[in-house]
């Protein structure tokens, strides 16, 4: 049998064209948001313009959510994943429980008050270690068999929306562990659960929750269309209770304001960004200073993580960095959190022609937390984007950066 590789038949237009329409973008969508124009899309995809240099071969799989390099290049000599990580050692274990289908009583159900404190020391372990999903991973696979069973052993409607909205939750904990896993369905598993659980619940807390996570996975997706429905319709459901609603409520209210921000700077509405987040903003003020919700990380803190986001999908290079000197990481109480807006002050000032302040504030975030660092695409991004940069001392720190962190596979 002949070992020889069959050569790939898709030139680079005709592959960005396929996974352009598979993300249900229009030619002018996309150039917007990797900064070009439709007409030099259209170009690229005609074959009239050759293929582009990295960085912007690397921006349009940041913006079309491409997991695999090659997908999008056919170079199979270069295997670089993007926005998957190289899959958790306790992934398979969190899978099966959340395939595996229990429908007998063989399993007792902690009580409700038990459960709710394991869940509680879950997310506070999430914030506190620096490889969360290492303790979350070893968590999971037993609450979720005990929520479910919880749920089943209800003996009132009261008691079951009850064990539903704690079920939901567990839920959320597993979307946060199996992002960047190397099964995107079974992500979308997770949060549809989330959200029919939520729903069942009838817990506004709770269905607020479902709904951010949903609005996440579908703009990560670029569905944005989608996470716009999903966010407002929530929000029109939340804001009758809010003048009476306690702080969580508040705080969702406010986390699912910034999502709708983000997605309108991810379509490059400036104003309409800019907006909601100073809604969010005023939430956040409503709330005491020390508050900090467990799922989303919402309070007066990290708002100014949040400014420098929309700055940077916006592509506002000089706002975005002046917002990246403005927000203040070590007052984020979560370290996976500080290391996430690390990562968006590396992607600022990478936007603004700053490389050397990008890799250097990557290393900060990779010594709060290298898991968050290793599973983020950005990050990914911008570490092999500079390994092959011009300086030898920055493709040095870039690969150094590479190499603790796994990002190259082979």
């Amino acid at each position: 049998m002949s070992t020889d590789a069959t050569p790939d038949p898709l030139v680079f237009g005709q592959r960005l064209q396929i996974l352009r329409t598979r993300r249900g973008l229009t030619q002018d969508q996309l150039g917007g948001l990797v900064g070009r124009s439709g007409s030099w899309v259209r170009a690229l995809e005609s074959g009239r313009l050759k293929t582009p240099k990295l960085d912007v071969i690397l921006r349009f799989a940041e913006v079309l959510r491409i997991r695999e390099l090659a997908d999008l290049t056919g170079d199979q000599s270069k295997r670089a994943n993007l926005f998957a990580g190289p899959g958790h050692p306790r992934f398979a274990a969190v899978r099966e429980a959340l395939n595996t289908l229990q429908l007998g009583a063989g399993r007792e159900a902690p009580s409700p008050a038990h459960l709710t404190a394991r869940l509680a020391r879950a997310w506070s372990a999430r914030h506190a270690a620096p490889r969360h999903r290492d303790v979350i991973g070893a968590l999971l696979p037993d609450l979720i068999y005990d929520a479910q069973a919880a749920v089943r052993q209800s003996g009132t409607v009261a008691d079951r929306k009850a064990a539903q909205a704690r079920l939901a939750e567990v839920y959320f904990l597993a979307q946060f562990f199996c992002a960047y896993q190397p099964d995107a369905p079974l992500v979308w598993r997770v949060a549809e659960r989330g959200m029919v659980a939520a729903q069942d619940s009838e817990d506004p807390h709770t269905i607020g929750l479902a709904a951010w996570l949903t609005t996440q996975a579908h703009r990560e997706s670029t569905h944005l269309d989608a996470a716009d429905a999903v966010t407002l319709e929530t929000l029109r459901y939340l804001e009758p209770l809010l003048p009476d609603a306690d702080a969580d409520v508040r705080a969702v209210a406010g986390a699912l304001t910034v999502e709708a921000g983000l997605t309108a700077a991810r379509r490059g509405e400036t104003g309409t960004a800019w907006r909601y987040w100073d809604e969010a903003r005023r939430l956040a003020e409503t709330l005491p200073g020390s508050y900090f919700h467990p799922v989303t990380s919402f309070c007066q803190a990290v708002m100014g993580a949040h400014a420098v986001t929309v700055a940077v999908e916006l592509h506002a290079g000089r706002e975005s960095t002046r917002q990246a000197a403005r927000a203040e990481a070590e007052a984020i109480p979560s370290r996976p959190r500080r290391a996430r807006h690390r990562i968006e002050q590396a992607r600022a000032y990478h936007l603004d022609g700053q490389p050397d302040v990008a890799l250097a504030t990557l290393a900060q975030a990779n010594e709060t937390a290298p898991e968050t660092v290793q599973y983020n695409g950005h990050a990914r991004r911008i570490i092999l984007e500079e390994l092959e940069a011009k300086g030898p001392q920055r493709r040095r720190r870039a690969s150094e950066l590479s190499a603790r962190l796994g990002l190259l596979t082979t």
